[in-house]
């Protein structure tokens, strides 16, 4: 699974042959959160408010790139929050 970026202790990855709506998967220690990629919700997970919460925030910034890399199956690295 391509690791597209890692930020604050977050690590954001695709699979190239998810299932669907189009969602990304971030990995927080111990938590894991499904995000659909449309609507930044958390699908399923235990991720907590504030991991969510700079999740959003990155997703936000690149919610155009997460769509064309699940729609091409081409993944790339982004940056992550500073």
């Amino acid at each position: 699974m391509p690791v597209i970026t890692r930020f604050f202790g977050i690590v954001i990855k695709m699979y190239p042959n998810d299932h669907l709506p189009p969602h990304f998967h971030a990995i927080y220690g111990e938590c894991v959160g499904m995000i659909d990629i449309k609507t930044l919700e958390m699908i399923e997970g235990d991720l907590s408010n504030r991991a969510l919460k700079l999740i959003r925030e990155w997703a936000n910034k690149y919610q155009e790139e997460l769509m064309d890399m699940w729609n091409k199956k081409e993944f790339r690295k982004l940056e992550g929050l500073e």
